[in-house]
């Protein structure tokens, strides 16, 4: 019967003795020993931590993956939320940011925990992640939708789906709804993800999914035929940037507390409320007939003017797509528009405009394109230089739309209400004054229709989206850009391109 470890009496000694039996092992258990007690010694050497690393390489390397929400390659280089909040963040430390993708979410956890990468952005807090990373608190909060076909019958609550309902490999989600409604009956399809579903939705192969808001309403535009029936209760998504595993949470990590402190900051200080309206403000405003009737016409009429726009792109060096986007905006990209304020074209230029942009036939579909170019170029050209991309692409259009004098009317306002005046997201609320009374007396231009502005400005953006999205060759991926975005000097390791689901949180926000 073997020997159990009872104590410092005679059971002791007769369990080392069975273990190491014999006085000639003595010189080799004492030569072990001191090799076990070198390495001991070896892996007890002081570490720098992530701050003490991120500043003495001078890079902070954050991990996430290429999709719609995360980090994308625009025209003019990566774009995408996630990485303008990482970039604020690197800026603020004083160092570069460099962008280290990986093809899934679960890459992202372990990029983190093996050093690749410090921070991992585009997760949301789940249980099953609570306990492998240290989240920092939730800075974007976003319900869930359910999401179906026109004309199928509406769902009203998750019972209506049950046996319909098919979901991206998320166990997160998974996991809440088989403890929160043990009688619902879903699939979970672990070969695609999200905006997959919402396609096969959009082409009748399958009922419905739970997908993220701001994901839906991005494909609502691509898709007409989706539909939301109800929003979630009780569970939102949650997202959270993550640090290196739970271990750590006793010891003092100045890249941690400095995350925090930096998102708390762009939440008070209305920089995630920017980026989310950046990327995703303008995604809702089409509507379903609006971006059903767009795409129609973009295999109806954008051919016979296709040329045209593109070689004013060329010549100026401007998104031919973004120019595609103001003409149909304009006139629905009808050569012979006329409006009973006398502008014409596809451009609809006024008279006077016509004059200083030399437009000799506003109906002339290549005179009109080349002239509102120009004068588009102009309007932004003439913007204050504290505007920055791509904002100053918005605030170009708006003054293309309601002149550049109630544009910077806007501006002056914002000042007087001691608000950033160079962001669109602010200028957007700006404009809406304009037609407001109080406000008209600290104007130079008086009265105007500021939210026809706004609106104008949002459906250029969708229809912009729309066709970029249309006219690239991986339409699984959705890539917007502005005018004027100018590529930044930050790197990317590439990993494999996948889009991945986005992630469920079910946890509550922590501020």
């Amino acid at each position: 019967m073997p020997d159990t470890i009872r104590g410092p009496g005679a059971g002791s000694r007769r369990r080392a003795s069975t273990l190491f039996p014999g006085r000639r092992f003595g010189p080799l258990f004492a030569l072990i020993v001191l090799i076990g007690a070198g390495a001991l010694l070896t892996t007890c050497v002081h570490r720098p931590d992530a701050l003490t690393q991120v500043q003495r390489s001078g890079v902070l390397r954050v991990a996430t993956i290429n999709s719609a929400r995360t980090y994308y390659l625009g025209p003019h280089g990566p774009k995408g939320f996630e990485y303008d909040l990482a970039r604020g963040f690197a800026q603020s430390l004083g160092v570069k940011l460099r962008m280290v993708i990986v093809p899934d979410r679960a890459a992202i956890i372990q990029a983190v925990n093996s050093g690749r990468a410090q921070i991992g952005a585009g997760l949301a807090i789940s249980p099953g992640r609570d306990a492998r990373v240290r989240f920092t608190p939730p800075y974007l909060s976003t319900p869930l939708d359910a999401v179906y076909r026109q004309h199928a019958s509406k769902p009203t609550k998750l019972a209506d789906l049950s046996g319909r309902l098919v979901l991206p490999d998320n166990s997160a989600l998974a996991a809440w709804l088989h403890r929160r409604h043990p009688d619902l009956q879903f699939t979970v399809d672990r070969t695609a993800n999200t905006e997959e579903l919402m396609a096969r939705i959009a082409h009748g192969d399958i009922d419905a999914t739970v997908a993220n808001a701001d994901l839906v309403a991005m494909n609502q535009r691509y898709y007409p035929k989706l539909r939301v029936g109800f929003t979630l209760k009780g569970v939102r998504q949650q997202m959270a940037w993550a640090f290196a595993g739970t271990a750590l949470g006793h010891r003092r990590d100045g890249l941690y507390n400095k995350a925090i402190a930096y998102l708390v900051q762009a939440r008070s200080k209305g920089r995630i409320k920017i980026l989310h309206n950046r990327y995703f403000g303008h995604a809702a405003r089409l509507g379903f007939v609006g971006g059903a009737e767009f795409a129609r016409q973009v295999k109806k009429r954008l051919p016979r003017w296709k040329h045209y726009f593109k070689k004013a792109g060329r010549e100026y060096g401007v998104d031919w797509r973004l120019l595609a986007a103001i003409g149909y905006q304009e006139s629905r990209w009808n050569a012979k528009a006329a409006s009973p304020t006398h502008v014409r074209g596809i451009m609809m230029l006024t008279r006077n405009t016509a004059q200083r942009m030399n437009v000799d036939n506003r109906s002339n579909p290549q005179q009109s394109i080349d002239g509102g170019t120009r004068y588009l170029l102009q309007l932004r050209k003439r913007l204050p230089k504290t505007v920055k991309p791509p904002d100053r692409t918005w605030f170009a259009l708006a003054a293309y739309n309601l002149g550049l004098g109630h544009v910077l009317d806007a501006r002056r306002l914002l000042k007087r209400a001691g608000r950033n005046p160079n962001v669109w997201v602010n200028l957007r609320d700006a404009l809406g004054w304009l037609s407001e009374k109080r406000y008209l007396q600290h104007t130079r231009y008086g009265y105007a229709q500021g939210k026809q502005a706004v609106a104008y400005v949002s459906d250029i953006r969708a229809y912009y989206d729309i066709l970029m999205w249309m006219t690239s060759d991986k339409k699984r991926q959705h890539k917007p850009a502005a005018l004027d975005e100018q590529p930044s000097a930050s790197g990317a390791d590439q990993g494999d391109d996948k889009n991945t689901p986005p992630d469920i949180s079910i946890t509550s926000p922590a501020f």
